[in-house]
């Protein structure tokens, strides 16, 4: 792929595929040479999500582009602090900060993620129900 792909849609790039859901990144080293974030196009199906986790040494900010559900971010003292979201939602997940999302609508839920800086999205690849699927698969 060019390094200089400004204009990319999610069928045109890899997708990491999850029990939960997937994420195809549009935006990252690998797929445009982008170096100081990446991001891309998550779908979470009726009633799934991701569990808590973090991205160490990393913010992300996560768009509710459709769909409804449960965003959790923990505060500056690790407690937990959950809100519904939906459609026009920015959420801001401070550096290093454990957060989770869950889709409590009754249909698919689409978001779009930045990770700042670009790479904590590749520790993803471990998780042990990933799978890597091709442009267009």
């Amino acid at each position: 792929m060019s390094r200089e792909r400004n204009f990319v849609y999610p069928r045109e790039v890899n997708t990491f595929a999850f029990d939960w859901g997937k994420l195809a990144l549009t935006v990252a080293p690998e797929v445009n040479g982008a170096h100081r974030f990446s991001g891309g196009v998550v779908d979470l199906g009726t009633g799934q999500g991701h569990t808590r986790h973090n991205h160490p040494g990393a913010e992300e900010i996560i768009f509710v582009i459709s769909g409804n559900g449960e965003q959790m971010v923990e505060d500056e003292n690790g407690n937990p602090v959950v809100e519904k979201v939906g459609p026009g939602c920015t959420i801001y997940v401070p550096e290093s900060r454990f957060h989770s999302t869950t889709n409590t609508g009754d249909g698919p839920m689409q978001l779009f993620v930045v990770y700042s800086p670009a790479g904590p999205e590749l520790a993803l690849r471990e998780l042990p129900d990933f799978r890597l699927v091709p442009p267009g698969g």
